[in-house]
C-alpha cells in the first residue's frame, strides 16, 4: 500500500515502507500520523519502529538536522548487527515469541474481505500482515500463559485461566493453514504442546 497524496492516514492503519532493520520494503503498521501523514511506523515481521519512509528510501527528517550522518561504510556492521540479532533472540526467548514464516503458497497473496451487499466496498490487506497480527495474538497468549504459569495465585484459578487460554488456541486453529513450520502453528487441548 504506497501512499496516496491527499489520503489521510490514520494509525493502526497497514501500508509498506522500507524496513530500517530488515532492509526491504514490508508491510507495516502506521504508530503515529502528523497532518494526516504516517509519521511512524512499525514492521509487521521484526516488530522494528522508525519513522515512516515513503514507502523507499529513507527520506531527510528535518528533527534529525542535529544527528552526524555517518556512511555506511563507516559503521561496524559485524557487532551492530550481531548485537541486534542476540538483543532480538534474547527478548523472544525470554518472551516466549517466536520468528514464524508463512507458508510459501501464501506469500505476497492478499486477504480480501468482500461484504455480503454488493453497494459495499470490499478489504484488502496483504496476506503478510494479516499473518503477522495472527503471530502477535499468539506471542501474546504465549506470554500470558507463561504469566499465568509464573503467578502465585491459587492452583484452581491458575487452572480456569490456563483453560481458557488452551480455549482461545483451539478457536485459532483454523489459520494454521497460514504457517509453513508444524510446530508454530496454534495448538488446541486435543493436541500435545
Amino acid at each position: 500500500m504506497s501512499e496516496t497524496p491527499g489520503r489521510h492516514h490514520r494509525a493502526g492503519e497497514p501500508i509498506d515502507d522500507l524496513c530500517r532493520a530488515c532492509k526491504t520494503t514490508r508491510a507495516h503498521t502506521i504508530i503515529a500520523v502528523e497532518d494526516g501523514r504516517p509519521a511512524r511506523v512499525m514492521c509487521d515481521f521484526c516488530r522494528s519502529q522508525h519513522n515512516y519512509r515513503d514507502g523507499a528510501a529513507a527520506r531527510h527528517d528535518p528533527r534529525d538536522a542535529t544527528l552526524p550522518v555517518i556512511a555506511e561504510s563507516e559503521v561496524p556492521a559485524r557487532s551492530d548487527s550481531e548485537l541486534e540479532r542476540t538483543l532480538r533472540r534474547v527478548l523472544r526467548d525470554e518472551l516466549g515469541w517466536t520468528h514464524a514464516v508463512p507458508a510459501e503458497k501464501w506469500r505476497g497473496g492478499s486477504l480480501v474481505l468482500r461484504p455480503g451487499k454488493l453497494n459495499l466496498q470490499e478489504k484488502k490487506w496483504p496476506i503478510d500482515t494479516f499473518f503477522h497480527k495472527i503471530v502477535m495474538v499468539r506471542n501474546k497468549l504465549r506470554t500470558l500463559e507463561q504469566q499465568v504459569n509464573a503467578s502465585d495465585m491459587p492452583e484452581d484459578a491458575k487452572l480456569r485461566l490456563q483453560s481458557y487460554v488452551t480455549a482461545c488456541y483451539g478457536s485459532l486453529t483454523s489459520f494454521n493453514i497460514l504457517f509453513a513450520d508444524e510446530d508454530d502453528e496454534f495448538k488446541g487441548s486435543s493436541s500435545e504442546e
